[in-house]
């Protein structure tokens, strides 16, 4: 196949991906594709807990109609054995496909390089490309692999004038843009807040979308007291290390934890859900994340803003 079709069934596995998010905790939520001439013949995604993998869902799927056909998985096949399962590298080997492609390389010293060369030796011509999107649908994995940490996104819901604190007894955004925080939390392992807006808010840190509340995250508090009931301590940002296994956070506390995290180096992304009213006064708030400030920062780049209803969702990534 062509370079275009490689990248194109590369994004199409890496969004399949997205279906294994957060439930494939602790291994990466990795999608496979099995493409026989020109269509789709099996899919996989990493399932709940972490086994099986993609491309055992997928192999297992197509039988023997996986001879002669083209596996694009967005990570590399791992290559150590499991009680839980075999090695994906083995698996692939055996099923007689004509090519696999690989979207990511997988820094776990147990494959690293050797999942790929499995393949090869059993005569399966095998590339790797570092797709983007396989990247990006693997950040958590990556980021705990590289750094021993989450990926973190700092989400904030903003006034035109970078406030936090809407009119007494009402919301800062609407509903369409509550409604996609909810979706963005559902992909999480926890989601973080400061004592203080635990305090002034009592905030339940849940899922409200139909279907979607088993998929709430950890609640974590930063603070060096005692957290309450059901949630977790983190004593401050550079104890992250506390969250493993998890790979995605959610940061949503108030200003002061926003800057303890941003100061830390510590936030990959922002979600920036701003808000068309003006709220003054002389509450908190981060001017530093007003959209002309940062349009020329040196560490951030927006890579996305959207309408949501009335307000205006932007989202950066550190450079």
């Amino acid at each position: 196949m062509s370079a275009d079709q490689d990248n194109r069934w590369l994004a199409a596995a890496a969004a399949l991906a997205a279906r294994g998010r957060p439930l494939s905790r602790p291994n990466p939520a990795v999608g496979a594709i099995l493409v026989k001439d020109g269509r789709v013949i099996a899919r996989g995604w990493t399932q709940a807990g972490g086994r099986p993998h993609a491309e055992a869902i997928a192999l297992a799927a197509a039988g023997d109609a996986a001879r002669g056909a083209t596996l694009y998985v967005t990570l590399e096949p791992c290559a150590h054995q499991s009680p839980r399962g075999p090695a994906c590298a083995d698996l692939v080997a055996a099923a007689g496909l004509a090519r696999v492609v690989i979207g990511c390389h997988d820094p776990d010293p147990r494959t690293a390089g050797a999942g790929m060369a499995r393949i090869k030796a059993a005569g399966v011509p095998t590339e790797l490309i570092e797709h983007p999107a396989c990247r990006a649908s693997l950040a958590g994995f990556l980021t705990r692999c590289a750094h021993g940490r989450p990926d973190v996104t700092l989400k904030l819901a903003l006034s035109a004038d970078c406030r936090f604190a809407p009119p007494q007894g009402q919301w800062l955004t609407g509903e369409v843009a509550r409604a996609h925080t909810h979706a963005w939390r559902a992909r999480m392992d926890a989601i973080l807040v400061g004592r203080g807006t635990l305090d002034a808010d009592n905030p339940r840190l849940d899922v409200r979308l139909p279907g979607l509340a088993g998929r709430s995250p950890e609640r974590w508090l930063l603070t060096k007291g005692q957290p309450p009931q059901g949630w977790h301590c983190l004593p401050t940002p550079q104890d992250i290390a506390l969250l493993a296994p998890a790979q995605y956070l959610m940061v949503e506390g108030g200003a002061e934890t926003a800057r303890a995290f941003l100061a830390a180096g510590l936030v990959d992304r922002m979600m920036l859900y701003r808000a068309p009213q003006v709220v003054g006064g002389d509450g908190a708030a981060l001017p530093e994340l007003a959209a002309e400030a940062l349009a020329g920062s040196t560490q951030w780049t927006c890579i996305d803003s959207r309408p949501l209803g009335n307000d205006r969702l932007d989202v950066y990534e550190r450079k």
